[in-house]
């Protein structure tokens, strides 16, 4: 009987479960989606139990699929910062609160200037309270449903949720706790004076591990709901944007991960824990011990190029528009789209500018722009989104010798060799990275029972497939754009800020 390990991640739109042979072979991977509710413009939430039941049809039809397998190890992840709220009786209050979240702007602000100002928070967590860290959403709860409130007993992150049914263990490990707001990730341990201080009760949050320790086993009642093996080890696993840059290779200084999913994230991997430079990156603790993580997260990333996709089906009805069509149009283009720059922020924004009232635009605009150029336009306002996070990383001491990118837009060649010759260095996709944070779930549920004796051995399964190299020449056309990227947002946010203002009360 083949022996593996098997990797579940609860993502926004679906749960992915693979299996990966001890020697790093991917043996087969099932996903089933599920829907999220956005009650009101900038609201998202999410029944916990579509979770469950998408975690209990992927696994099923994977273990059914392979019944010469036995598993391991289990390794979770998912989604980061959702907050799913639970009353004594271990039962969900009300929808999860998302990563992705826009409401509790006020409460952000609250908790930080209860904590002494910003610069007081970074020294608690070295972190700001972002817009969808889960300590924001537990003061909106707190302000908005007393009630139910009231009746708050324990708060989990959607992997965490899942690990308690799956084994009736209470647990999360550093990866995902760094993505609350309320964790030391200097000291890997949850800040309870910082608790004390917001007046957030300690109790509410589990115990916090590492992201290899084995934190409980598949229950009798988990063995029966997912179809598993009774007492099969499960790991602390990982928070998504973190664990999958394992899953892309990157473990060493001047590895540099790039994501395009529904958001964009820029990653690397990091020795020790430094200083966030005006609290514009993330900075968490890795799912490697002893090693840290900076990030910075875009929000319209993938997101963007859906949105034209809807908007050129819209105008141009009985045409698919798919992903590919679109890549191709924009090849139609050249390097820097005659003049036309994109600001992608569709949907507020996260990194390098935090601000929920950020906007999209098309400036450059002239009769003679085609769907080509916009199209074009569109994917380099994404890659200039990643490589402007990347500039901050860089202010703080971080350099790339080679990018590894992974998420859906990492099949595009031309998205990579944008990117190529943006960060100035190769650009390489990895076996694994396209079966996103699962992938690397795997690879920790190996770390943790002895597969694999360190992270770095580990990593290197994750062995290139394609590469692009800079492009000088790409860069000279793609700078001047570029440069005027940057400055739009400085430039235009009053102006932003006036328009989401005027326009707040329209419900789409």
């Amino acid at each position: 009987m083949r022996q593996a390990v098997l990797g579940i991640d609860i993502g926004t739109s679906g749960c992915k479960a693979l299996l990966l042979a001890t020697d790093g072979a991917l043996i087969g991977s099932e996903t089933s989606t599920y829907d999220l509710a956005q009650p009101r413009p900038g609201w998202t939430e999410q029944d916990p139990a579509l979770w469950i039941e998408g975690t209990r049809r992927a696994v099923g039809r994977l273990v059914a699929a392979h019944r010469d397998v036995e598993i391991r190890a289990i390794g979770l992840s998912g989604q980061m910062h959702g907050l799913t709220p639970l009353d004594e009786a271990d039962r969900v209050l009300r929808p999860a609160l998302l990563w992705n979240d826009q409401r509790n702007g006020a409460e952000c602000a609250a908790l930080t200037e209860r904590a002494g100002g910003e610069a007081a928070l970074r020294g608690y967590t070295n972190n700001r309270m972002l817009l969808g860290y889960t300590g924001g959403k537990i003061a909106w709860m707190r302000n908005h449903e007393p009630d139910l409130f009231g009746r708050l007993k324990q708060v989990l992150n959607p992997k965490d949720y899942l690990r308690l049914v799956l084994t009736g263990e209470k647990a999360t490990e550093v990866s995902d706790a760094s993505g609350t707001g309320l964790f030391d990730v200097r000291a890997r341990g949850w800040s309870f004076s910082l608790m004390e201080k917001l007046d957030i009760d300690a109790s509410l949050f589990a115990p916090c591990h590492e992201s290899p320790e084995i934190t409980g086993r598949v229950s009798r009642s988990g063995a029966e709901l997912f179809g598993l093996a009774e007492g099969i080890p499960v790991v602390g696993g990982g928070g998504d944007s973190v664990i999958q840059t394992i899953g892309s290779g990157v473990i060493a200084p001047g590895d540099v991960q790039t994501t395009i999913g529904t958001a964009g994230i820029v990653a690397s991997a990091l020795d020790r824990p430094i200083d966030n430079p005006g609290s514009r990156l993330q900075v968490f603790c890795n799912v490697a011990p002893g090693k840290w993580h900076a990030m910075g997260v875009t929000l319209n990333a993938g997101f963007a190029m859906s949105w034209f996709q809807r908007l050129l089906r819209g105008f141009a009805a009985g045409r698919d528009w798919s992903y590919d069509d679109i890549a191709a149009a924009a090849a139609e283009s050249q390097a820097g789209s005659r003049g036309l720059v994109f600001l992608p922020y569709l949907n507020g924004e996260r990194a390098p500018h935090s601000d929920p009232d950020a906007r999209g635009a098309f400036i450059g605009l002239t009769g003679l722009h085609g769907p080509s150029d916009m199209a074009r336009a569109v994917m380099e306002g994404v890659a200039f989104a990643l490589y402007d996070i990347f500039t901050v990383m860089r202010e703080a001491g971080i350099e790339a010798s080679v990018v590894k990118a992974s998420g859906g837009g990492a099949r595009s060649a031309l998205w990579r060799q944008m990117q190529a010759d943006l960060f100035g260095c190769d650009v390489v996709t990895t076996q694994g990275a396209a079966e996103g944070a699962a992938f690397g779930a795997a690879l920790v549920a190996g770390l943790g029972i002895g597969l694999y004796e360190t992270p770095e051995q580990a990593a290197a399964l994750c062995r290139p497939l394609t590469r692009e190299a800079a492009d000088a020449a790409g860069r000279s056309r793609l700078s001047p754009g570029f440069a005027v990227y940057q400055a739009l947002y400085p430039a235009l946010r009053d102006n932003l800020h006036a328009l989401s203002r005027a326009f707040d009360d329209i419900q789409t």
